[in-house]
């Protein structure tokens, strides 16, 4: 939610009618245990906004990062001694509680999907969430409520990446690296519905999983290093960050993309250092180096 802090300081308003809510809040940075539940005011909407009813709400690494308030680079949108917004979470579903002024197409009562904000801003964790409307869809009636709030920042990540930034044609061979976790699950697939031929990496365990969402072909990373083989790829994927960025480079074809996606570690910048080291990279090789430009859910 994007609500101004208030006095309780949760970066929540209460509602015009007073009302409250129970919600997991933070009201510093640390571990887990920073985390409680508390009543606090249930947000008012804008005229373009929705009031949603929560039902499930899906956690994402980026919420994790601004619980512990790590990499400190990170604290300069999130809050710089606290959180200005205490409710994490962003991926939500649930059914319509009030609709804004400008909203014609919900009522009360209608189910929906999507985003309540992104990982600073967020609000998923409480009774009720606001968002604006043009980032919920409605939830299809066949797939529960659990099913959806997996979907958005993973999902749109996923297109992001591969759609929008590497541009992937049919044809192109395309690696996942992290093919098992939540964003890589849904590149294999998107890929592969972009006409991609496409080499998922993961563990032992997950080979089958990834293998039956459609991945042409599957690497054991605890057995084989894709940096060493003789397959070149068009676009790769990199969701975890395990092998230096001049491995990763000697595999792609000479005019390849490479798509940094992993959250690495580091108490000042974390992934950020990768991702500027692949945009100087970029200046003195044909290989191309793309980074998402916002965030799926803004």
């Amino acid at each position: 939610m994007a609500a101004k802090t208030g006095a309780t300081g949760t970066g929540h308003e209460p509602s015009a009618q007073g009302s409250t809510m129970t919600a997991v809040v933070q009201h510093r940075y640390g571990a887990a245990d920073v985390l409680a539940v508390e009543d606090i005011g249930t947000p008012a909407i804008g005229d373009d906004d929705v009031l949603i009813r929560m039902h499930a709400a899906g956690l994402n690494a980026g919420d994790g990062f601004v619980v512990r308030g790590l990499p400190y680079i990170l604290r300069l949108v999130a809050g710089l001694r606290r959180p200005r917004h205490a409710v994490r979470g962003a991926d939500i579903a649930g059914t319509v509680s009030k609709a804004g002024a400008n909203v014609a197409d919900l009522r009360p009562g209608d189910e929906v999907l999507g985003c309540c904000g992104d990982v600073v801003t967020a609000g998923a964790l409480a009774e009720y969430a606001r968002a604006p409307r043009g980032k919920i869809v409605r939830k299809p009636t066949t797939i529960t409520f659990e099913q959806p709030a997996a979907v958005p920042l993973a999902a749109v990540t996923a297109l992001q990446a591969l759609r929008d930034q590497a541009r992937v044609q049919p044809g192109q061979r395309v690696l996942i690296n992290g093919a098992s976790g939540g964003v890589g699950t849904f590149a294999v697939q998107i890929a592969k519905a972009l006409g991609a031929h496409v080499t998922a990496v993961c563990s032992t365990a997950n080979i089958g999983m990834v293998a039956s969402i459609g991945a042409d072909a599957v690497i054991d990373y605890t057995r084989d290093d894709f940096t060493t083989g003789t397959q070149r790829f068009d676009v790769i994927l990199d969701n975890a960050a395990n092998h230096p960025l001049s491995h990763m480079r000697r595999v792609l074809t000479p005019r390849g993309t490479l798509v940094p996606n992993a959250n690495t570690k580091g108490r000042w910048i974390g992934a950020y250092r990768r991702t500027l080291q692949g945009l100087v990279m970029a200046w003195f090789v044909p290989q191309r180096c793309s980074c998402r430009k916002s965030h799926p859910c803004r």
